[in-house]
């Protein structure tokens, strides 16, 4: 007659639920969470795996490759150098990176896939810090691409043209340019957060400063108050690596209200909206 060894039976994970060990902190429910770098990763794989997020990538890759060959061709030898090349591939990418932070804000909502995300991992706040630190790596990987694709540019200019080659990009420009980046995915996951609808979200963060912009040059009244409030213009001085003190504060005031107030505002409506 065989017995069952009922102590063993206790002891064994795959029979007992209470011994798994949960893999984060567990939610309002007492259930394991999903972990944050598994999270990451999904939001990661979203932004990637989508025809509209390779071919974004692609684009980016492709005007910067463009951009540099231009200058290449036709620009003039004094200024094939490394900060011209650098400069030249910053110019585009500064607009199609807020379109980055957009895609990734959106996807939920565009491709109807709200449910499954948030039945999986029911804390939208863990969802929504994921997709920011997401979209940041997506950027930095971009960024360290632009800095790349500016540094074999002005090795062919040096060895093939007659370019200088001058290496003239120092440790504030390089810092400048990865800050500026990463403000611009950030504008654009503020905005994607706030309309939860991917071509309302391009439309505003294009339309809204281009109006910022003629407004200030049709009300001189406004001139002032844009070297505080025009992000475009607040960066200037961080991607030429001549910030000041007042140049932080500018950017400080610019940042809280193109970036920070509409990120915190857009995260609050992710968090409370219905899914459907």
């Amino acid at each position: 007659m065989t017995t069952t060894d009922t102590s063993t039976e206790a002891r064994n994970p795959a029979l007992d639920p209470s011994l798994v060990q949960p893999t984060s902190t567990p939610g309002a429910d007492g259930r394991p969470g999903v972990p944050m770098q598994r999270l990451i990763h999904v939001e990661l794989r979203k932004m990637v795996d989508t025809k509209a997020g390779r071919w974004m990538l692609i684009v980016m890759s492709s005007i910067s490759l463009v951009v540099v060959t231009a200058l290449l061709i036709w620009g003039e030898s004094d200024e094939m150098t490394y900060e011209s090349f650098l400069g030249f591939t910053a110019l585009p990418l500064a607009m199609l990176l807020p379109i980055l932070g957009i895609m990734a804000a959106t996807a939920e909502w565009s491709q109807r896939t709200g449910l499954v995300t948030f039945t999986l991992e029911p804390r939208r706040g863990r969802v929504v810090v994921a997709k920011v630190v997401a979209a940041l790596i997506l950027g930095l990987v971009v960024t360290a691409a632009a800095f790349v694709f500016a540094a074999l540019a002005n090795v062919v200019g040096a060895s093939v043209g007659d370019g200088s080659g001058a290496w003239d990009v120092t440790w504030k420009v390089g810092l400048g340019v990865v800050l500026g980046f990463a403000i611009y995915v950030l504008q654009g996951l503020a905005f994607g957060f706030v309309f939860l609808n991917t071509p309302f979200a391009i439309v505003a963060s294009l339309l809204l400063p281009t109006l910022w912009t003629i407004a200030v040059s049709l009300v001189s009244s406004l001139a002032e108050p844009s070297k505080w409030l025009d992000l475009n213009q607040v960066t200037e001085p961080l991607f030429s690596g001549s910030m000041t003190g007042e140049n932080w504060g500018q950017l400080s005031t610019s940042f809280g209200v193109w970036v920070l107030l509409p990120l915190l505002l857009g995260a609050w409506r992710v968090m409370h909206r219905e899914v459907k």
